[in-house]
Formats: C-alpha cells, sequence, structure tokens
C-alpha cells in the first residue's frame, strides 16, 4: 500500500476548509428557515472504513452537539446487514455502501434516501488482496477461486465483478464464489486459507498488507474509476418525519465533510478514535474521495453498472433517491 500525498498546502487546506463551512448549508447559520430539531437523539450506523471520515470528524469536533444532537455511532458490518435494522428503526442514519442500497430500492421498494454523499473510489482505497506467496497474481487468476468480501451482493462484489469483466470473465461462468467475511476477519481469513482472495476497504488492506498480504488489484480503475461507494442512507419516511433532525444532522455532516475532503489528518484522527485504528496504520493509509455534493449523473454509475453485470434485472433512476 503506498502513502498518497494529497498535495495541498496547509494554507489552501484551511482556504478551502472556510470556504466549505461558508457555504455547506447556510440553514443552520441563519437560524430562521431552520425548521426546529424534532428528535435529539439520533443512532448512526456506519461500517468502520475511512469512508465514514465525516461521521468522525463531525462527531470528534462537537458539530453534532452544537446542531442539537446527541449522535450515537454503532459500527456494522455492512450497508446489507444494517438496512433491516433501518427498517425497524434500529438506525436513524446509515452510512452504507449505495449497491446495497439501490438493491433494497429497487427489489424491495424501500424507498430510501441519500441525505449526503459519503466516499468515492481513490487510488488505493480498496483493493484485492491475496496471501503472500499466493500464485494468483492477477484477476486473470481468480477462476475458481474463493474471494471474501464483507456482504454479498453490495460493493464489493460490483468492484471484484466490474474487475472480473475486464478479463471476459465472470463469478458464474468461471466458478468464482463470493464469501462474507467482515472486515476485521479478512486477514485471518486469508493467512488460514478460508478464501484465497479478498476485497478490502481501508485501513482493512493496509493492516492486511502489513502482515503480509499482496495487493492484486486495484478498484479505482476502468469503469469503477472515481466510483461513488457510499453515503449517508435515511429512509423517505423518516426524513418526513424529522426535516428539522434531518437538516441539523445534514448541515453537521457536511462541515465534517468539508474538512474530511482537504485534511488527511483530521480523517487519520477520527479512524484512530472511532475505529480504533492505531496510529500507525491510520497515518499511512491510501484514502477514497469525499464528494461535498450529491451528483445524479455520478450516482447513476451505480445501479448502471449493477444492470450490466447482471446485479440488477431492469433499470434503476437513481435520482430518485436524492428527492
Amino acid at each position: 500500500m503506498k502513502y498518497k500525498s494529497q498535495g495541498l498546502t496547509a494554507a489552501a487546506a484551511a482556504a478551502a476548509v472556510m470556504a466549505g463551512l461558508l457555504s455547506g448549508g447556510c440553514s443552520a447559520a441563519t437560524g430562521a428557515s431552520a425548521p426546529p430539531v424534532e428528535k435529539h437523539d439520533l443512532t448512526v450506523g456506519a461500517v468502520p472504513v475511512a469512508d465514514s471520515a465525516a461521521l468522525y470528524i463531525a462527531q470528534q469536533r462537537g458539530f453534532f452537539k452544537a446542531a442539537g444532537l446527541h449522535v450515537k455511532i454503532v459500527p456494522v458490518v455492512s450497508a446489507a446487514t444494517a438496512i433491516p435494522g433501518q427498517l425497524a428503526g434500529k438506525y436513524d442514519v446509515v452510512l452504507g455502501n449505495y449497491v446495497s442500497y439501490v438493491l433494497a430500492d429497487a427489489e424491495h421498494g424501500d424507498d430510501f434516501r441519500v441525505l449526503a454523499p459519503g466516499a468515492a473510489e481513490a487510488p488505493g482505497d480498496s483493493v484485492l488482496v491475496v496471501p503472500h506467496g499466493s500464485p494468483i497474481q492477477s484477476v486473470a487468476d481468480l477462476r475458481g477461486k474463493t474471494v471474501a468480501i464483507n456482504a454479498l451482493n453490495n460493493i464489493g462484489a460490483l468492484l471484484v465483478t466490474s474487475m472480473l469483466s475486464d478479463y471476459m470473465m465472470g463469478p458464474k461462468a468461471d466458478h468464482i464464489t463470493f464469501k462474507a467475511v467482515p472486515f476485521p476477519a479478512m486477514t485471518h481469513a486469508l493467512v488460514t486459507h478460508q478464501v484465497d482472495a479478498a476485497m478490502m476497504f481501508e485501513p482493512f488492506a493496509t493492516e492486511a498488507e502489513m502482515d503480509g498480504a499482496e495487493e492484486v488489484a486495484d478498484a479505482d480503475a476502468g469503469s469503477t474509476q472515481n466510483l461513488p461507494i457510499a453515503g449517508y442512507m435515511v429512509t423517505k419516511s423518516w426524513e418526513r418525519k424529522y426535516p428539522g433532525t434531518a437538516a441539523a444532522f445534514q448541515h453537521a455532516l457536511q462541515e465534517g465533510q468539508d474538512i474530511a475532503s482537504v485534511s488527511p489528518l483530521a480523517v487519520y484522527k477520527g479512524l484512530e478514535t472511532f475505529a480504533k485504528i492505531p496510529a500507525a496504520t491510520a497515518e499511512i493509509i491510501s484514502l477514497p474521495s469525499y464528494p461535498l455534493v450529491n451528483n445524479a449523473l455520478s450516482l447513476q454509475r451505480i445501479p448502471n453498472l449493477m444492470l450490466n453485470l447482471g446485479m440488477l434485472n431492469h433499470g434503476f433512476d437513481a435520482d430518485q433517491m436524492l428527492h
């Protein structure tokens, strides 16, 4: 895993943060135009990966508290496993991968909305790794192998399937098995040969490589380059019930996202505190990009790719998840 320089001077970063904070949402600043907060105690589910940086920063710096919110961050295995709990009211908001939410909407009509963008692909943030000394040297060598992803039919499956398609391969045609393994258990699964390869996200990818795992392919390439990965998701019924709470959460989160987008150090500190990542690991990981606005054209890439790769049976208009 190569450390990626962000290429920003401190002055430029500070200026960008200030500009973001000033433009990140005037409703909270003006006060009068913002609806009152209806629900002050929120439970937010998040996979403890670098994608969750804005959430960690907003919590660490008191942005949620300043917005009148008491936010409890609960680690989850994946969006796919968190969605049933969210529908049952266990989570108010979930930072989850878009693939799982598109499937929930397209197949079950669960009616979710992207409250705010979370993360998008960048070099080194999500990679396919194999154990040290593995005979697998490229994606083409995955034929007949077992690949770990943190949940079935999620972003990991999409990324691996897209990689395979570049080699005119596919999971079914080439007898490739996906096995659900939580990120913290993937390195053990690799070294004990429970799986042959694993699609890992930061910081778990760097931790695996520190234990000897070897990178085979970077997901930030081809049809998944700069692909939006995850967003802060709510049910539309929840947002209709708590519009003031949604606006307050969104504004505080935007402040965190503004900082995450320009300050790797802030991201590292958030991961150390909330994801319990050792400083020695946190400060060498590659980071995703942190989009500042929702973009319908960018988000539409997800269902389009899912349809092309056979993960959806019909087209899906991602714009409906933004309104």
